[in-house]
């Protein structure tokens, strides 16, 4: 088969064709193992090393923060919450920006305009645009809503009791996303991740009637405007989502991600049932056999994943979920080296 380029062989895959190789590519490299591999080496100039099928930028390193303590990693976010950074460059919601109803009457919400924030964007653009998939990755309405603004308790309590306030929240991120996509595709971006959990290791984090009722309607919004422009549009969720997952593909998404398992998602089962539906994005334990598994058990691994789901293509092996901290680098190497081995159409596995 002809080589094709990265971005021909993760769009060939999501319309469920056999490309070259099963493609591949990370929500997150974090810093730590690209210094292990590439020492002092840019994020664009490591995709280029690792031969990596897609360039990905995540919207809160487009989000403003004001310090508030920097020896204790406390900022207040762009929606005005207090958030405090750990080791793996992600923020913990530590105090929501409502305390009141009263507090959203005049609320002025961030600004999806500002030029600055694509900054980062376009430099992949410039860099990979025809070569490799470039990957606006934004975070959903849920997870925004009750981390940032009304805080957890009392948005999953006002889903009962103060369904009209889910809503109007809900609206507030609903409009600033669309605005940052919107703007995501003007820059040049090949394809939207919509990321954001709704589940946990035992299951969904509300109903799956609630999530049905407050979460997918906001999520159907974004993958139909995501369409609208031409593009792809992923879904991420860790969890267990067997109860959510017929309606994450009928929302129209393209991708689902990573298909945890380490919550009982079982990536030949989600073949069996979705493959034809949507591409299937995962789902190499970083939990487990990244972290501290030898080099074999990660070859093994990989090529467990690609005999369970890549034939037909829709198969995009990675991480189940980003290379974090964690992941030995010579695990990852070792990953990605298998799905080259492993990976070429047509599969022997």
């Amino acid at each position: 088969m002809q080589k094709l380029t990265n971005l021909e062989r993760i769009l060939k895959t999501v319309r469920h064709e056999e490309p070259d190789v099963v493609p591949h590519f990370e929500l997150l490299h974090h810093q730590k193992v690209r210094d292990a591999i590439l020492p002092g080496a840019s994020y664009e100039e490591f995709i280029e090393y690792m031969d990596i099928d897609a360039a990905n930028v995540v919207d809160k390193t487009a989000w403003e923060y004001e310090t508030l303590d920097a020896a204790k990693k406390i900022y207040r976010d762009q929606w005005g919450a207090i958030v405090q950074f750990t080791s793996e460059d992600l923020s913990v919601p530590r105090e929501p920006v409502f305390k009141s109803e009263k507090d959203i009457d005049g609320y002025i919400p961030p600004d999806p305009d500002l030029p600055w924030r694509y900054e980062r964007l376009q430099k992949l653009v410039r860099t990979f645009k025809g070569q490799r998939a470039v990957i606006a990755a934004v975070t959903d309405v849920f997870n925004i809503a009750k981390e940032s603004l009304l805080g957890e308790t009392e948005y999953f309590k006002s889903m009962i009791k103060k369904p009209d306030l889910v809503g109007r929240v809900n609206e507030i991120v609903a409009n600033y996303n669309l605005g940052y996509i919107r703007n995501c595709i003007d820059v040049g971006a090949d394809i939207i991740f919509i990321i954001g959990d709704w589940a946990i290791t035992n299951g969904p984090m509300v109903s799956p009637e609630f999530t049905a009722r407050f979460i997918v309607p906001y999520f159907r919004k974004m993958v139909e405007y995501v369409h609208s422009r031409g593009l792809p549009c992923f879904k991420h969720t860790d969890g267990n989502i067997w109860s959510l997952f017929d309606m994450i593909v009928e929302a129209g998404v393209d991708g689902v991600h990573p298909i945890d398992p380490n919550a009982g998602m079982e990536m030949g089962k989600a073949k069996t049932k979705y493959g034809d539906k949507v591409c299937l994005l995962g789902n190499v334990s970083c939990a487990e056999t990244l972290s501290w598994g030898t080099e074999e058990e990660v070859r093994q691994e990989t090529k467990e994943v690609i005999r369970k789901a890549g034939k037909g293509g829709g198969l995009i092996c990675m991480s189940s979920n980003t290379i974090h901290s964690g992941v030995k680098p010579e695990n990852y190497v070792t990953m990605v080296k298998a799905i080259r081995e492993y990976g070429k159409y047509p599969l022997s596995v």
